[in-house]
């Protein structure tokens, strides 16, 4: 199946190189991959968007991961890696949104294999007795939670539902967040400390950015992590951190360019578009004589 990638080129060539010819500019920036179902498939025809891996390109990123000596560390040690201005190279966090039940079956045979550990966000209301499944897919159960859990996996926040936390209220969204952290605590026997923002984060919405900050905090939250893209660096607030998505569709080459700080360029074409969105929202929502209020959190 061939996909004409854009970004990957730019990637390559121009990406790659200018972060490699920065001096120092690679030194504080920790890469955190996100991935979602480590599957056979696709599930969406354009490379972009995909969010499946295949088993075996799962191995190969992990296996150049292992040659190439990085280890893997939790969000809460990244964050203190960066406030610290530390040297972050050959660090990674791994990440996993949804909690798929391949992540037990598939990709937790390949981490423990090549000694890595992972971060896996879970959707609180899809666990349960009964198979339950997202997307299509089947969930991961309490049970086997707790069983990675033992082995070194940590358990994270991605809310009660998976909703479009932008359109709603301020008393939905603090549903959302503060109840999936409840009710995986309750299960997995331990803390909740991360929360993952699902769908396309609104950073250009600085009412609920701001508000939804100051709700992870109250909550017990220490960082989250976003759909922004880039690597993590100093500048980033700790309940905001952007990410590199990974799929099936990333080779080898351009796994190590986003590895490498040479995928930190989309953020400027997806701001970009998020930012024109806005601007088109505002002019519709003027034209019909009503005001912004993002979920009725601004004015």
């Amino acid at each position: 199946m061939f996909n004409l990638r854009i970004d990957r080129g730019i990637s390559l060539y121009l990406g790659r190189p200018f972060s490699q010819g920065r001096n120092g500019w690679q030194l504080g920036r920790i890469p955190i991959l996100m991935y979602h179902s480590i599957s056979e498939g696709f599930s969406h025809r354009r490379a972009y968007y995909e969010t499946n891996t295949s088993p075996k390109v799962f191995e190969e990123q992990m296996r150049f991961l292992c040659e190439n000596g990085y280890c893997s560390i939790t969000l809460g040690a990244a964050v203190k890696l960066i406030d610290a201005c530390k040297d972050n190279q050959k660090t990674v966090v791994i990440t996993f949104d949804d909690g798929y039940r391949d992540f037990y079956t598939a990709a937790c045979p390949l981490l423990s294999k090549y000694g890595f550990s992972a971060t896996v966000f879970v959707v609180s209301g899809l666990v349960g007795g009964a198979k339950a499944q997202f997307n299509g897919k089947d969930c991961m159960s309490w049970t086997e939670m707790r069983e990675m859990r033992s082995h070194g996996i940590e358990i994270g926040s991605h809310t009660v539902t998976h909703p479009e936390l932008e359109s709603m209220e301020p008393a939905a969204i603090e549903h959302e967040i503060s109840q999936s952290k409840r009710a995986i605590e309750d299960q997995i026997g331990g803390p909740v400390r991360s929360f993952a923002y699902p769908y396309a984060f609104p950073e250009m919405n600085s009412a609920l950015t701001s508000f939804l900050a100051r709700t992870l905090e109250e909550h017990g939250y220490e960082n989250g992590v976003t759909t922004i893209l880039g690597t993590a660096h100093l500048g980033c607030n700790r309940f905001f951190l952007p990410r590199l998505p990974i799929n099936t569709w990333d080779d080898p080459r351009l796994f190590q360019a986003k590895m490498e700080g040479g995928y930190d360029w989309m953020h400027i074409p997806q701001s970009a578009y998020k930012k024109a969105r806005c601007h088109a929202v505002g002019i519709l929502t003027s034209i019909r004589g009503k005001k912004v209020t993002a979920g009725g959190l601004g004015s």
